[in-house]
């Protein structure tokens, strides 16, 4: 069959022979498929191409690096290209909306021109070289605005030629643990697999991967006092005085610090005033009692009056009490400098300070959500201080807090308290890493426990 030269002078057999041998060098699948969709016009001119397989649906279009098959046009040429999958001819044809059913032809002038051709792709592998490529049904090849019957040849070449490129591809890149199994046993079949050296090693990582480990986390953790008195602002004010210096140890009933006592006098001076002036009132009305009647029915509300103004006097009088905290026990106090406090207005309930034994220490970690690993009461913590990295202060987990609450950083943690067993050189206030062991687990799955939660967190599995 005579065929045309193509523009420019070059024969349709030379351009055939320029695409074989793009298509041997593809790296990729994709990269081949693009190849079909847009390289195939040097054989034969079209508008629009469309390369589409039954496993896949439309998997490659021309003029575009990645379809998108939920758009109305992929989804309806995937249609048509189904369609003339069906017919049993193996060859190239020309097709057209006379070949579809009503549904889809009534949209083929919307989408395509008027001619088109559709190639028949050979996609299945044969025997068992079909499990392996992953490559299952028909496909093919539509051009849409494509004619020249005498460049059919050469098209059909073509696609023997790319099909062949194709399943070489999906062949190198469907391995499956079947493939492997059936290569070993060939190997095993051929000699003793156990006598080589990479069997060993092989059997090497195996027993290392399943040897036991404790699973264990890291968090921030520092030492903090085990059960501290904390003292709060018993009532709104100014701090008018602090009595006591940083880690000074205190006696219980030690003044440690006083409100400003301004408003509470000049309310406590009101309130007797007032109480003065109802017990004149009382007498008045005594003595007016003795010949008025009137007076007298009024004496039981005097007498209220006067329980009153003593009650007011006496919360007074217990508020200016309050104003001077003292300290509940002994033991160290620890807050920040004075001068912090002096003048600053605070209110009922604010913490000033606390009291705590030296030696009543603890640990307090705080367990990123990330890290969040099983911990039972009484799971060994190793918490290794940034001021003596060397060693390490051994405790006991106390409790876990069930719910995460926010840190300065921003970021949500679990609190964790851990009793100190071997105390070393520890010190309220300092900090470090805690080491938290949790439940003993394989070392696989201690090494691919963070990888793997992260990909999770981007692949539903």
């Amino acid at each position: 069959m005579s065929a045309q030269i193509a523009p420019g002078g070059v024969h349709p057999a030379v351009l055939l022979l320029e695409l074989g041998h793009r298509a041997r060098q593809a790296k990729s699948v994709a990269e081949l498929e693009f190849m079909l969709v847009n390289d195939t016009r040097l054989l034969l001119p079209y508008r629009q191409a469309v390369w589409w397989n039954q496993q896949q649906g439309v998997a490659a279009l021309s003029g575009v690096m990645q379809p998108d098959r939920n758009a109305p046009y992929a989804q309806w040429v995937a249609q048509v290209c189904a369609h003339l999958a069906q017919a049993e001819a193996a060859e190239i044809r020309a097709v057209g909306p006379a070949d579809l059913p009503p549904a889809l032809a009534a949209q083929w002038a919307q989408w395509l021109p008027a001619a088109a051709v559709w190639v028949p792709l050979s996609a299945i592998p044969s025997g068992s070289e079909a499990a392996s490529a992953g490559a299952t049904g028909r496909a093919g090849l539509l051009l849409a605005g494509a004619e020249s019957p005498e460049r059919w040849t050469f098209l059909k070449e073509w696609g023997g030629v790319w099909t062949h490129a194709w399943q070489a591809l999906q062949r190198r890149r469907g391995w499956t643990p079947l493939q492997w199994w059936r290569g070993l046993r060939q190997r095993q079949a051929q000699q003793v697999w156990w006598r080589k050296p990479a069997a060993w090693a092989v059997a090497g990582v195996l027993v290392l991967a399943a040897w036991p480990v404790r699973l264990s986390v890291l968090a921030p953790g520092e030492l903090v006092a085990s059960q501290p008195a904390v003292l709060r602002s018993p009532l709104d004010g100014v701090v008018e005085q602090v009595h006591v210096q940083p880690n000074q140890m205190v006696k219980k009933g030690e003044l440690l610090f006083s409100l400003d006592e301004a408003q509470i006098a000049s309310r406590l001076e009101v309130s007797q005033q007032a109480l003065q002036t109802a017990e004149a009132e009382y007498r008045q009305f005594a003595q007016l009692a003795l010949g008025d009647a009137r007076s007298k029915s009024q004496l039981a509300a005097q007498a209220g009056r006067i329980g009153e103004r003593r009650a007011e006097q006496a919360f007074q009088s217990e508020q200016r009490q309050r104003a001077q905290v003292v300290a509940p026990q002994d033991g160290m106090v620890l807050f920040d400098a004075p001068s912090e406090w002096i003048g600053k207005p605070v209110q009922t309930g604010e913490r000033v300070m606390r009291i705590a034994q030296p030696d009543a220490v603890e640990i307090e970690a705080w367990l990123p959500i990330s890290d969040a690993i099983p911990l039972a009461p009484g799971a060994p913590v190793q918490l290794y201080l940034a001021a003596d990295p060397l060693a390490s202060i051994e405790a006991r987990i106390r409790y876990v807090a069930y719910d995460a609450v926010a840190r300065p950083d921003g970021s949500y943690a679990y609190r964790v308290r851990a009793e100190v067993t071997q105390a070393g050189k520890a010190r309220i206030g300092l900090k470090g890493t805690a080491k938290l062991q949790g439940e003993r687990v394989s070392l696989a799955y201690w090494v691919l426990r963070k990888p793997w939660a992260s990909v999770r967190q981007w692949v539903a599995l």
